[in-house]
């Protein structure tokens, strides 16, 4: 079955369970994935990012998964060019796109259809920024953002230099804040009819416990000997930035045990769920999945079935 002219998103925070739930929806609408996670698109860091394996992609095809260097940048915009060809082909071929994934920004830029416009840089101010952060710290440069463009300040983590940059080259260079910009680009509406689905949990211990569980799997599956790779080559700063790798990075340097780095990177895991929640709950076109404790998996692609097919 195929669900004609619609792309159905499936979201939510990690350890939700999206890949799965992806993969058997693809299998029942004659579908394609494509990631919409800002660590997965990179070569490596396959462990620490959750890339799905062959074994659980099952055959599906899957999109915009490991194809670019750490050492490369990479831009919303850049995502948004990359989502609507893979968009474009799927469709051109008579199946169902399914974006999947847990980076709101790269979903709602797509959905939105946004636009951009990289024509103003300033090279030299971007550095500018860059040591700014290296001597006052990644919060002093969010605070910066946050005396311009607060907006959009709240939907960035201090850890996402590279976006809190452009988001300050952006007011710096034409006067005008990148929240404005992307009001203006939401003129033109998407071509694209969407069935958005996002993961949430009757109480959050649910989801805490799934973390916690994932990320014990990660360590038995090679873990940290994929983070002392990151740590080692200091040339691709985006694995630094990596949840999964850099909370590791203190046992490398003898600071504190495996045992203590690993709490800590759970306790990092279940506030960036957190803060996922919140960005997919505001969002009034996600239809909400809520797993409790007791839903199989068959039940979670039951709920979803009807969602879809009710929204036809």
């Amino acid at each position: 079955m195929r669900i004609v002219n619609k792309i159905i998103v499936i979201s939510g925070p990690t350890a939700s369970g999206k890949t799965a739930l992806s993969v058997e929806l693809a299998k029942r609408y004659n579908g394609e994935v494509i990631s919409a996670d800002s660590m997965q698109i990179y070569t490596d860091m396959n462990i620490a990012s959750a890339k799905p394996t062959p074994e659980e992609q099952q055959g599906i095809p899957h999109h915009l998964v490991g194809f670019l260097d750490p050492s490369e940048s990479f831009s919303v915009a850049d995502y948004v060019k990359l989502c609507d060809e893979c968009v474009r082909d799927i469709l051109g071929r008579g199946k169902t796109p399914i974006i999947c994934g847990g980076t709101g920004l790269y979903i709602n830029s797509f959905v939105d259809n946004l636009t951009f416009d990289d024509s103003e840089q300033d090279f030299e101010y971007r550095e500018k920024m860059r040591k700014f952060a290296e001597e006052f710290g990644n919060y002093a440069l969010l605070e910066k953002l946050h005396e311009v463009d607060p907006k959009t300040a709240e939907t960035l983590h201090e850890n996402n230099v590279g976006r809190i940059i452009r988001a300050l080259e952006v007011y710096h260079t034409t006067g005008h804040t990148i929240f404005q910009a992307k009001e203006m680009s939401r003129q033109t509406p998407s071509p694209y009819e969407f069935v958005m689905i996002t993961l949430d949990f009757e109480n959050r211990e649910i989801l805490h416990s799934r973390i916690n569980r994932r990320v014990d799997d990660m360590v038995k599956r090679g873990l940290v000997d994929e983070a002392r790779r990151c740590f080692e080559q200091s040339s691709r700063p985006t694995a630094a930035q990596a949840i999964g790798c850099k909370e590791l990075y203190p046992y490398f340097r003898g600071e504190r045990s495996l045992d203590e780095c690993i709490e800590e990177l759970k306790l990092r895991t279940r506030q960036y769920a957190k803060r996922q929640l919140t960005w997919f709950r505001r969002d009034e076109r996600n239809m909400r999945l809520i797993i409790g404790e007791n839903n199989e998996f068959d039940d979670i692609v039951k709920k979803a079935v009807c969602l879809i097919d009710g929204s036809n």
